[in-house]
């Protein structure tokens, strides 16, 4: 009877053993989607504040460029160089209108080109757009006033500014690159020495 008893007892501890360890089981299987939700919360929280930091930053830009382009402004103004000029047009930092007097002893002498300037967010690692409003006739200049030279373009160094960029064009104009001409009757009257600067 005794004996009876035991195995009964035994019997019962084992199922309820199992049990146990079947909820256990249970509990532990069940806890990885609460932590992969939590992940993917902290995660996407991330992902949130990393736009508003980036959308944050946008303006800081623009307000560095617009720093720039007023400290070069009162750079160009206070440098005393005769024959270059540029101011904003109207209220628009990012947007100037410039001149250049043609250079002495060239076919340019006594002529005063107005040029456009406007320059992209990123300047001044980015190169402004320059062009002639004031139609030139030269080798390097094209009947749309865009002006071929390095500088604006595969040599362009953030080093440089309005006042540089001036005085190379007005160079330019004395000192044609023939090599990359976007102007052919220009180029072809320069090679020949026949070259008035007056579009024929």
């Amino acid at each position: 009877m005794s004996t009876t008893n035991s195995n009964a007892t035994t019997n019962e501890d084992v199922t309820n053993a199992s049990t146990t360890a079947s909820s256990t089981t249970s509990t532990t299987n069940a806890t990885p989607p609460s932590t992969t939700t939590s992940t993917t919360t902290t995660t996407t929280t991330t992902t949130t504040t990393k736009k508003s930091e980036s959308q944050v930053n946008l303006p800081k830009d623009k307000h560095s460029v617009s720093k720039r382009l007023q400290q070069e402004l009162l750079s160009l103004m206070m440098s005393g160089e005769k024959g270059v000029s540029a101011f904003p047009d109207g209220d628009n930092l990012f947007k100037w209108i410039g001149t250049i007097q043609g250079p002495l002893g060239t076919v340019y002498e006594g002529l005063e080109y107005r040029l456009i300037l406007e320059f992209p967010n990123g300047y001044p690692i980015v190169a402004p757009r320059v062009r002639f409003e004031t139609a030139c006739f030269h080798p390097n200049v094209d009947e749309h006033g865009n002006i071929c030279l390095d500088i604006l373009r595969e040599k362009w160094s953030a080093t440089y500014d309005v006042l540089s960029i001036l005085l190379s064009i007005q160079s330019l104009l004395a000192d044609p690159n023939i090599a990359s001409a976007l102007n052919h009757q220009a180029a072809d009257l320069w090679k020949k020495k026949s070259f008035s600067g007056i579009s024929p």
